[in-house]
Order: C-alpha cells, then sequence, then structure tokens
C-alpha cells in the first residue's frame, strides 16, 4: 500500500530542486485533524476565494484540532503556482504539489491523497463549485462512527449546457447498465473520507484511474448530501466535451467487461443469421428454384453493416488491450517538480 510520503509509491520526483524544504520535498508535519486536497489547473483567481472560505468555515467549526491545506497543482500555465507559494509562505497549513507537466484530475487526486495526514480527509475542486460550508456537516456524519464516508451529489445541472447534461445523465443510465459497481447520478468528487477509507483507495495501485467508480468500488457506509449546482467562481471549465466523453469511456473499460461480452454476442449473431440465409439459398437450389442475382445494393449495405459492427468489436478489444498496455508499463502516475 502506498505510504502517504512526499516521495510515495506511484510518484516520481525530479532530485536536487532548491525550492525543496527537505529530500522528499515535503515539510516535516504532524498529523493533523483535517486534510483539504485541492486540485489545480489554472485557477490562480479561485484559490483566494477558496482559502479564506475554507479557513473561515473550518476555524469556527468546533472540534477541529488542526487541518492542512494541500494543494496540487497539475501542471498550470498561469500564476497557479505562485499563488500556492504566497499562501505556503503565509500559512503553515498550506502545502503544495506542482506537477512537471499536466497529469490530469486523477493524478492530482491521487497525489493529495497520498499526501495526507489527516484523520479526515476532503477532496474537492478549487473553483467553489464543492461548497466549504458542507464540510462542517458531513464531518458530523463520518467521525458519528456510523459511516466512513461523506459524499455529495448534485440534484439539478441549471446553468450546464442542455446536450452536456443529456450526455451527463446518458453516462450514468449507461453505467448502471454494464458497469460492475453503482455510480449515484450526479455524484461529485467532493467527499469527507475516514482516513481508512483513504487507505484502501491508496491500496489500489491501477493507472487507469477512475474515482466515480473506485468509491463505490471499495464499499464502506457512506452518507449523501444533496445540493444545488453552483457555478464556477471564476474562469471556465477545464473539462471539453470530447474531454468527458473520452473519461466516460475509460470509466466503462475499467469497471465494466461487458462491452467485450456485447461484442462476442454480435459476433454470434450475425453468425447465425449468416447460417439461415445460407440455408436458405441452398434449399432454394435443391429444390430447383432460380437463385437471383439481383440486390447488388442491399449486399454492398449488409457487407459495410458487418463491416462496422467487425471494426467496433476489434475497436472495443483493442482499448482493453491498450489499458493492459499501460498498467504493465508501470509508469509513475504522476512527477512531482516542486513541493512544500
Amino acid at each position: 500500500m502506498p505510504q502517504p510520503k512526499g516521495n510515495q509509491q506511484g510518484a516520481a520526483v525530479i532530485p536536487g530542486e532548491e525550492n525543496c524544504t527537505r529530500q522528499d520535498g515535503m515539510r516535516v508535519r504532524g498529523a493533523p485533524y483535517i486534510s483539504l486536497v485541492i486540485p489545480c489547473l489554472n485557477e490562480e483567481a479561485a484559490i483566494p476565494l477558496l482559502y479564506e472560505e475554507a479557513v473561515k468555515v473550518l476555524d469556527e467549526k468546533e472540534g477541529i484540532k488542526d487541518l492542512e491545506f494541500i494543494f496540487v497543482d497539475d501542471g498550470s500555465t498561469d500564476s497557479t503556482l505562485n499563488q500556492l507559494r504566497k499562501y505556503a509562505a503565509l500559512d503553515k497549513r498550506v502545502h503544495y504539489l506542482s506537477f512537471s507537466r499536466n497529469f490530469g484530475k486523477e493524478a492530482a487526486m491521487l497525489a493529495g491523497l497520498a499526501e495526507s495526514r489527516g484523520k479526515y480527509v476532503v477532496t474537492l475542486d478549487a473553483d467553489m463549485q464543492d461548497p466549504p460550508a458542507l464540510v462542517p456537516e458531513m464531518l458530523d456524519a463520518v467521525r458519528g462512527g456510523e459511516y466512513d464516508c461523506a459524499a455529495t451529489r448534485r440534484v439539478t445541472r441549471k446553468g450546464e449546457p442542455p446536450v452536456r447534461s443529456l450526455f451527463a445523465r446518458g453516462f450514468y443510465y449507461l453505467m448502471a447498465m454494464v458497469a460492475e459497481i453503482s455510480i449515484v447520478d450526479g455524484a461529485r468528487d467532493f467527499r469527507l473520507m475516514s482516513r481508512v477509507y483513504v487507505d484502501a483507495i491508496l491500496s489500489l495501485e491501477e493507472r487507469n484511474r477512475f474515482s466515480k467508480g473506485i468509491f463505490p468500488w471499495i464499499g464502506f457506509k457512506t452518507k449523501w448530501f444533496e445540493y444545488e449546482n453552483i457555478g464556477r467562481s471564476t474562469g471556465y471549465s477545464k473539462w471539453s466535451f470530447w474531454k468527458l466523453v473520452s473519461y466516460a469511456f475509460n470509466g466503462i473499460i475499467a469497471f465494466s467487461a461487458k462491452p467485450l461480452a456485447i461484442a462476442s454476442v454480435l459476433g454470434i449473431l450475425f453468425f447465425l443469421a449468416s447460417l439461415v440465409l445460407i440455408s436458405g439459398i441452398v434449399i432454394k437450389k435443391m429444390a430447383g428454384y432460380s437463385v437471383n442475382v439481383d440486390g447488388w445494393a442491399s449486399t454492398t449495405c449488409i457487407i459495410l453493416f458487418t463491416s462496422g459492427v467487425q471494426l467496433f468489436s476489434v475497436g472495443i478489444l483493442g482499448q482493453y488491450l491498450a489499458k493492459t498496455y499501460t498498467e504493465v508499463k508501470r509508469r509513475p502516475h504522476y512527477i512531482i517538480r516542486e513541493a512544500l
């Protein structure tokens, strides 16, 4: 199981950086009561808003002895890293990791969870779409002992483009049909987790990570909190339509083998259909009926259709093979350029 240290398993740290405070790039610190893990990609304007709101909410919460911020700069091209350096200098509770390039949100979340020391760990976005005001209520639900995780889901998609909302709902419907796990419609990555829950996540060393599937796969009791959709405080979404489609497809591949089964069933059905047609032609010929040679257009359409199904099936198989190839190479999930 990856241990929550600066140079944890699954990460590579570039040696010789003068801006690191110790060899593995992290401050020496004890275990706080709660850790906030915040992936960031070009969020220079949102970071001050999130920090101020989180401090205001959590410092007023009774029973929180200590907290830490773990910002993960996922290869930002703006002044996000400079903002993190500034807040780390002003507040010893603020820590950050900066990747050598953009490795994606999944890698950023994994890095933050591996670095967290808190008894309870919160993952939330920097853009204020995950309201810090919910954290105290989520904390009460988990530290009572009945639940290991407090998760959130949006009950509306107000403000999203209609096409995007339609495809999002279609994704959850499709996952419900083919996946081995159940993903709640509208589920966010905004969660508060116990230490045992976080350690269970870190024990999964797969390279093709899909957290929305990993969360329900590991089990444990989860309490759900619902809230209305909240617009970004600043900037714009880094998720394009095609990135979301690719992410959804990766989730299906990661948690279901049914696409392979579907391809196999299609192959069997076409094989049986061909036997029926061939049998019909043979019977007609043996009965003395003439076999027409007309139907070039329909024959061409059938050939094109079956060829498309074959290529689709080969493509599905190729996706599983590609994921296996990635897992076998066992490259690090991310590379840390700077840490504090």
